[in-house]
């Protein structure tokens, strides 16, 4: 089946859209994970581009239902992928030594490598920076490096030989991933590690940026409550700058669980997001309720489907330069939140995520840009 989505945007070095639309279409499914029936779909997973092929692997996710008192397995599967005649097609399957999910991927195109910081439920582990290539067309994976400090649910960036990074759940002194608003730079050459001005707004996880007009920008993310606001980090003199609140014909939308890809020097595109209000209403219902109202609640909230969530659906686009966000449109499936949004050969590839508390999605999506 195939969706349509209209909107309009320009670029003549990337991704031009104006004028045109997004046609949404089933890319497939994940094979089962090693050990499993059935690929049920995955939230916090390792994604990137090496050459014309989609790396994803990961994830972590509930085979059984959470308010059957289900338990989060994080995995250890990666997947090759290649786009064949509009499907994505898996090349190669291979497992790691250890389970990821929710670090940070970074795509470094002239080195045709990710690179994977933080992510591992395993505290031997969770400061890694875990490096995947390709070796005669399989699959190499290696530990590249060491961060200081564990690290997941953050934003990451690569710029000039260095991967900036931060705002997100970073290790304290009792070694657990705590909110945070720190923010670092990580040189590949050196492999030394370096910290930087923090991020003004609040401690929080599950931001999204981009590098856009040579400025870092970091928006929304949560942490008992949603943030809307935003900065933009300026490389040259080591400050952040306040930039437009995630606010779209007066409603704010909360990114905490979206993602974001670059399609122009001063445009990004964010899909996926948990609603504002609802998201705040229930994170203080299960924190605060007891006993029997608490167990009637969770039954409740995790027990609708999807739509009631109302999580974000539409696709939006930051304009840096004008400093503003609008609407372009919605996607035409479950808003996803933990999925991965990847770019490349000017189609936008929507994979995985969670499509409601504790559920998962299995389909991949591909957007192609078709002329009206």
């Amino acid at each position: 089946m195939v969706f349509l989505s209209s909107f309009g945007y320009a670029s003549q070095k990337t991704l031009s859209i104006e004028n045109n639309r997004l046609v949404w279409d089933y890319a497939g499914s994940l094979p089962a994970q090693k050990g499993f029936d059935k690929n049920i779909g995955t939230a916090g997973l390792l994604q990137g581009i090496i050459e014309d092929y989609i790396v994803v692997g990961g994830g972590a996710n509930f085979p059984e239902a959470l308010e059957k008192g289900g338990k989060k397995v994080t995995h250890k599967d990666l997947y090759l992928l290649k786009d064949v005649n509009g499907k994505l097609k898996t090349i190669e399957q291979i497992q790691l030594d250890y389970p990821i999910a929710y670090g940070a991927s970074v795509s470094v195109k002239e080195e045709n490598a990710i690179y994977y910081l933080g992510g591992s439920p395993d505290s031997e582990h969770m400061r890694d920076i875990l490096k995947v290539t390709l070796k005669n067309g399989k699959l190499k994976t290696e530990i590249y490096a060491k961060l200081p400090l564990g690290f997941e649910n953050g934003v990451a960036q690569y710029k000039d030989g260095k991967i900036y990074y931060g705002v997100g759940k970073i290790e304290n002194s009792e070694g657990k991933n705590v909110n945070s608003n720190k923010f670092y730079v990580f040189d590949l050459k050196t492999k030394e590690t370096k910290e930087l001005a923090e991020f003004p707004g609040e401690a929080r996880q599950q931001t999204v940026g981009q590098i856009l007009n040579n400025k870092f920008y970091v928006f929304s993310g949560g942490s008992n409550i949603s943030y809307v606001d935003g900065y933009a980090y300026d490389f040259k003199t080591d400050t952040w700058k306040k930039v437009a609140d995630v606010v779209v014909d007066n409603e704010k939308i909360l990114l905490l669980g979206a993602n974001s890809i670059k399609i122009s020097e001063n445009k990004m595109l964010v899909i996926g997001g948990f609603d504002y209000k609802l998201w705040n209403d229930a994170n203080y219902n299960l924190s605060n309720l007891k006993d029997d109202k608490l167990k009637d609640y969770k039954a409740d909230y995790f027990g609708a489907e999807p739509q009631s969530y109302k999580w974000n659906r539409k696709i939006l686009i930051f304009d840096a330069t004008k400093n503003s966000w609008k609407s372009i449109g919605e996607v035409p499936f479950d808003a996803p939140c933990g999925a991965a949004l990847l770019l490349m050969n000017n189609n936008i590839y929507s994979i995985n995520g969670e499509i409601k508390p504790g559920v998962r999605t299995e389909r991949m999506y591909k957007a192609y840009i078709i002329s009206k």
